[in-house]
């Protein structure tokens, strides 16, 4: 367990039934013309892994070959970056690139750059973060949760997904403002997250969209979302912004190849996974978790990925987490 001292370190477009397939350049120069490996920086189940799937195999439809997903979960979401570093530029290794993959070169010293090491493909959607304790709990909001820290020092336990990812630095913030401390439970993936705090081993939780199913079910209480409204979801549940700790988190994610992929590469990607996006089916799929298509094109995203790796090294800085000179 880690407390907190201790770290440093266009949707108009709707979807046809049938839509063509996306190639490249015909004769030999066509792409692909093998399966495409996507890997997903999570364990397997969780929210993400799982709308991921069906736009890869949506996606493949597109392409005439399979896109094939890869689970590497652990560190915080940031395993698949060197997996991107030393791919060849080919087309064939994508991956999604979460939060902490802007984040984790300003906190550690990382032989990968996300923004120098990547060809950005697309804006995929963002997640619906929420505050999380057992249904049986005590804790009823979130001023309960902080009163309780306030009066029972170093026994609050708190499980995320991993140091260093959004639901990490969210914590950080809204404990360190009051002076509070907790007990950091970083898991691997939302899995077995959300089962931890459901059963009682850890106090509360916080992480993305994968506690829906244990909120509906009634295993799990939602004490706060966090982004800038309430969810049509949980329109009951209030947001930490509302309740006034000025907190806004979403978390916006979209698809990478290596450094280098040629202009025509791009193009056939950001198309086949773009009519994916927009397949009915998608978007059912991600209704689910809470989320919507939040879709950007190649351009857009590279320059938005640029724009989140500046504000991630001012926040780190703001919080203290930033590495010292190497």
């Amino acid at each position: 367990m880690i407390t907190r001292r201790s770290v440093l370190g266009g949707f108009a477009a709707a979807a046809t039934l049938v839509a063509p397939r996306v190639h490249a350049q015909p004769g030999s120069d066509r792409f692909p013309q093998r399966p495409v490996s996507l890997w997903v920086p999570w364990p397997a189940g969780g929210a993400t892994d799982l709308t991921l799937r069906l736009l890869a195999e949506l996606a493949g439809r597109q392409l005439g070959e399979k896109v094939m997903v890869e689970n590497r979960g652990g560190a915080g979401g940031t395993l698949a970056m060197p997996v991107l570093q030393q791919a060849l530029p080919d087309g064939y290794t994508l991956a999604q690139m979460p939060q902490p993959v802007f984040r984790a070169p300003h906190t550690q010293k990382l032989l990968w750059d996300p923004i120098r090491d990547t060809t950005p493909i697309l804006q995929i959607s963002g997640v619906t973060f929420g505050l999380v304790v057992p249904a049986h709990s005590a804790l009823r909001s979130v001023d309960d949760l902080l009163d309780f820290a306030a009066a029972h020092p170093g026994q609050l336990s708190i499980a995320t997904n991993g140091v260093g990812t959004t639901p990490h630095g969210v914590l950080e913030t809204l404990f360190a403002r009051r002076g509070l401390s907790y007990i950091h439970v970083p898991y691997k993936g939302t899995a077995e997250q959300m089962v931890a705090v459901a059963s009682g081993q850890v106090m509360a939780g916080v992480n993305s969209n994968g506690f829906a199913p244990y909120v509906d079910s009634g295993r799990l209480r939602l004490l706060a979302t966090f982004g800038a409204a309430r969810t049509r979801r949980w329109p009951e549940v209030p947001t930490l912004n509302e309740l006034g700790h000025g907190i806004v988190a979403m978390s916006p994610y979209g698809l990478a190849g290596p450094r280098g992929l040629p202009a025509a590469v791009v193009r056939t990607l950001h198309d086949a996974f773009k009519t994916a996006l927009f397949d009915l089916a998608h978007i059912a799929e991600l209704a689910k978790f809470d989320q919507e298509v939040t879709y950007l094109d190649s351009a857009d995203y590279a320059r938005s990925m640029r724009e989140t790796f500046a504000a991630e090294r001012r926040a780190v800085e703001r919080l203290g987490f930033a590495r010292g000179p190497q």
